[in-house]
């Protein structure tokens, strides 16, 4: 079976790629803990970040922006002893500011709303036949990421945000030779 490249044969990489990997996300709070996940995971590879996502759920109360909205330097101090994590000071307090400025998106448009529009509700289709193709920004994510920091997020750059709507689905950038682009383009539909 043909898969991109990029996922290797570690079962729990290739089990990531098959199945959530660019399938279209659009619940509120699982777009906002994938755009915190890619945050953390800058400067390190996502298997990384992957095999460590349910120690981040535990210690970031599922990922509850409204929780973490509220958290300070204890719950600042408590994670950066947090083996379980990327203990990243500035990742763990962008985080708690990336909680208040989901708060304000989901209040007015909601943070669903706030990101798919900028693909017009429609996962983009790329077709892509080498992973050298495939670009790791876009004019759209440099807009989407400059969006995001107006909003009060960090660690959004644009390649953190492309990587992000690959992940979410916002782009399908499946490689025209796996056996996972066809299914997630006809979930565009």
């Amino acid at each position: 079976m043909d898969r991109c490249g990029w996922c290797g044969t570690d079962p729990l990489y290739v089990a990531y790629h098959d199945q959530e990997w660019g399938v279209p996300e659009r619940n509120s709070r699982a777009l906002w803990e994938k755009l915190v996940l890619d945050g953390f995971q800058a400067g390190l590879s996502w298997i990384t970040i992957l095999r460590k996502r349910e120690a981040f759920r535990a210690a970031f109360a599922g990922f509850d922006p409204e929780a973490i909205a509220t958290w300070g330097e204890a719950e600042v101090e408590r994670l950066l002893a947090d083996p379980g994590i990327v203990r990243h000071r500035g990742k763990i307090e962008a985080t708690i500011g990336n909680a208040q400025a989901w708060m304000r998106i989901a209040e007015g448009e909601g943070f669903d709303t706030f990101l798919w529009r900028y693909v017009d509700g429609r996962p983009l289709q790329n077709r892509f036949a080498a992973l050298a193709e495939v670009p790791a920004q876009t004019a759209l994510s440099q807009r989407i990421s400059k969006d995001l920091g107006k909003a009060g997020f960090r660690f959004v750059g644009p390649t953190i945000v492309y990587a992000f709507m690959q992940a979410v689905g916002m782009v399908n950038d499946h490689l025209l030779t796996c056996h996972c682009h066809e299914r997630v383009a006809a979930m565009a539909a």
